[in-house]
């Protein structure tokens, strides 16, 4: 059952970049696309556990700025000939707000 917190404005996410929160302990990147898409993704790469939202957005991915992994925004999984992932939680826009479904982190905290 999805539990949706308001985490503010669209706005304050850059287009092609990331804005970073913390909840449950968790670091988590929220992603904008060049597109206008939004993604969230736990902040940490999955190989050596790099800023995630540091790197650079590019169409639907993000290239972890330690080692040059490419992930999925929509997935959280790694592209190519790597292999891994990283817990992706959904995400909504709802008029200019942008909610996220927390309910995701309390099952990742339980397993």
């Amino acid at each position: 059952m999805a539990l949706w917190l308001d985490i503010g404005p669209a706005a304050d996410v850059p287009s092609q970049g990331a804005r970073k929160l913390m909840f449950a302990g968790r670091q988590i990147a929220i992603f904008r696309t060049a597109e206008g898409k939004f993604f969230a993704l736990e902040d940490r790469c999955p190989h050596k556990q790099g800023p995630l939202s540091d790197g650079i957005v590019h169409g639907d991915c993000v290239t972890c700025p330690l080692h040059g992994w490419v992930i999925s925004l929509a997935s959280g999984t790694a592209q190519g000939a790597d292999a891994g992932q990283v817990l992706s939680l959904p995400l909504a826009l709802e008029g200019d707000r942008l909610k996220l479904d927390i309910a995701v982190l309390s099952s990742a905290a339980a397993e």
